[in-house]
């Protein structure tokens, strides 16, 4: 029988494609932004074009400041219309126990990194200790994520009520919120580079991320992987 385990409803998977697709647009735009020569990680030649198509800085600006808003309009949503949702994500990226997931993430890393070998020498054994309904690496980087977007929400509308509130482009706030703003971006993309290659590209991870279309995953995955949450499900099932 080929049992499969509920981890999304339809409101978790349309929020988490409709992040990736604003921060896809609000990345590439947020570059085309920038005309600071030693800081722009593409050169020169990249935000010139992308400002060209747009029909210049302006008309790109405003592209990334609608898109930005659009982006906070649907975390709102999300949180009205799936509260319990929004919740039970927030407490299981921060419920971090720190015997058992940091002993996960150490091996994790030597097992990709170095291999089994490698443990064995180091006296642990390969086997990684039980995980929830996250595993360390997928909590660690939502907890980056989490934090690094409520600092990027915020020194964003800081930067657009400069232009067009009370507030100036010449204010110490305005400048500490573009610094903040590039510095929350760039550690949420380091984090999304990583995530993007477990998620996806990994073979192991790969029913977590077709669970983000389907909204459900194997028994034989939900075992392996998300031991502790296969449990309590299946405790939950029997009371």
């Amino acid at each position: 029988m080929n049992i499969r385990y509920k981890r999304h409803d339809r409101s978790d998977i349309a929020i988490h494609w409709i992040n990736a697709a604003c921060w896809l647009l609000l990345l590439i735009s947020g570059l085309g932004l920038i005309q600071n020569h030693a800081l722009n990680p593409l050169g020169e030649s990249f935000p010139e074009v992308l400002r060209a198509m747009a029909g210049g800085a302006g008309n790109l600006l405003i592209f990334h400041e609608a898109v930005g808003i659009g982006w906070l309009t649907a975390f709102i949503l999300y949180l009205i219309v799936n509260p319990k949702g929004a919740g039970f994500f927030l407490k299981e990226i921060f419920n971090v126990s720190p015997a058992r997931d940091m002993t996960w993430m150490v091996r994790k890393m030597v097992l990709m990194t170095l291999g089994e070998k490698a443990l064995k020498r180091m006296g642990q054994p390969a086997e990684l200790p039980p995980q929830g309904f996250y595993n360390m690496g997928q909590k660690g980087f939502a907890q980056v994520a989490v934090i690094g977007s409520m600092v990027i929400a915020a020194t964003g509308l800081a930067m657009l009520f400069s232009d067009v509130g009370p507030l100036t482009p010449a204010t110490g706030l305005t400048g500490w919120a573009v610094t903040l703003h590039y510095l929350a971006v760039g550690l949420v993309f380091a984090g999304l580079l990583v995530h993007i290659y477990m998620a996806a590209i990994s073979p192991e991870e790969r029913p977590g991320f077709k669970s983000m279309f389907t909204g459900s995953v194997p028994e034989e995955y939900a075992r392996h992987h998300h031991r502790l949450w296969y449990d309590r499900v299946n405790q939950n099932a029997q009371e």
